[in-house]
């Protein structure tokens, strides 16, 4: 038997660490590319409705940046979603393994959950 099936930790442990690091980065980045994009867009109404036209080559390249940061935020949140499809599906696959200690660390987390409730 190796050493981390004598301690009950695997680098699973480690890797579900850097996936909810990575998650909330990912988070953030969506969301600040979001804002990004709202803004771009507003700016862009604004600049239709002066009475003068913006140079073609800089609305060209304004929009052509706004597309690729469309496409990456798509890229980006399929990205997430497939992370997170990965991740429930080894959830499951432990829940299967190991049913028993599901249940047992499930009991755990009620009855703490449900002390905290009954103190306030």
């Amino acid at each position: 038997m190796d050493q981390t099936q004598l301690n009950g930790h695997t680098g699973s442990d480690n890797v579900a660490g850097s996936q909810a690091a990575s998650a909330i980065a990912r988070d953030r980045l969506m969301n600040e590319l979001n804002n990004v994009i709202g803004e771009a867009e507003k700016w862009l109404k604004d600049a239709k409705s002066q009475a003068t036209e913006p140079d073609p080559q800089v609305k060209a390249r304004f929009e052509d940046a706004l597309r690729t940061a469309r496409t990456d935020l798509l890229k980006l949140e399929d990205s997430v979603l497939a992370r997170t499809r990965m991740a429930a599906q080894s959830a499951q696959a432990y829940v299967k393994d190991h049913p028993w200690k599901t249940v047992g660390l499930g009991a755990a987390v009620g009855i703490i959950v449900g002390m905290l409730i009954a103190r306030k």
